[in-house]
């Protein structure tokens, strides 16, 4: 039987980083979460039940953010206990954030990607998962400083 492992990450280039793992998915029994928008509408004709979103949020909108934002967190929750994942893998942003609280409350291992974009300082979801992450994952030598707990991978892009 193959390990449950949850794919979590916000839309844009977070999900662009994350795809980047797709030689991983076929070796676990993998579930993929993103933020719905228009731009990965086509991923459900590829990863078909294998995929969910949750609502996309900009904080530029920051009212109506909040509910999304709180619907997002109500959503987490259900499909945590739908997908019950033995690993979360993420490479960010705030979509990601909730899953893996929940993940650490309920024993899933977590395992951060920081994001290629940042090579000088940390990013808010960073900063949140390092101290609860089995694994920290760092992109840019230069991020060894600022995370000394965190394991140099180079660059996720192939």
């Amino acid at each position: 039987m193959k390990k449950k492992v949850l794919f979590i990450s916000s839309t844009g280039g977070h999900l662009s980083e994350m795809l980047q793992l797709e030689p991983l998915f076929e070796k676990y029994d993998y579930h993929i979460i993103t933020e719905h928008d228009k731009a990965n509408e086509k991923l459900k004709e590829k990863y078909g039940d294998k995929l969910d979103f949750l609502p996309y949020g900009t904080r530029a909108k920051i009212f109506s953010y909040i509910f999304k934002y709180l619907m997002l967190c109500f959503k987490t929750v259900y499909l945590y206990f739908k997908i019950r994942p033995k690993v979360i893998i993420t490479t960010g942003t705030h979509t990601a954030g909730p899953m893996c609280i929940l993940g650490k409350i309920f024993g899933s291992k977590i395992i951060y990607i920081e994001t290629f974009a940042n090579h000088h300082k940390k990013t808010a979801t960073g900063r949140l998962i390092y101290p609860i992450a089995d694994l920290f994952i760092v992109q840019w030598k230069e991020m060894l400083e600022i995370y000394p707990r965190a394991v140099y991978g180079g660059s996720i892009y192939s």
